[in-house]
């Protein structure tokens, strides 16, 4: 197996099994950056494993995922996840990015 697909298989296997949330399956995939930001904030309040605040799991699984997609996440796809981060902080109640 080459690096480049060790890495590629440790991202996934981070997302797929975090240690700190059970995410919906499909989330990133949703076309609708509100239900994205909803069930990432179920999955942050619900986890008892979580390090740190459920913003900051919720916000960093999300980052972690648009950083870990990279150049092979759709352009469409990438827009929605980033508005999923404003719509994030808006469930917490932070101010927009």
């Amino acid at each position: 197996m080459t690096a480049h697909k060790k890495r590629e298989k440790w991202s996934q296997d981070v997302t797929e099994h975090s240690d700190a949330l059970d995410l919906e399956e499909g989330v990133f995939e949703k076309e609708d950056p509100k239900e994205i930001a909803a069930s990432l904030k179920r999955s942050a309040e619900a986890s008892h494993r979580r390090k740190a605040e459920p913003f900051r799991s919720a916000m960093s699984m999300l980052t972690f995922y648009i950083n870990r997609a990279g150049k092979n996440l759709p352009a469409g796809q990438k827009k929605v996840l980033e508005q999923a981060k404003d719509e994030l902080r808006g469930l917490y109640g932070r101010e927009p990015g």
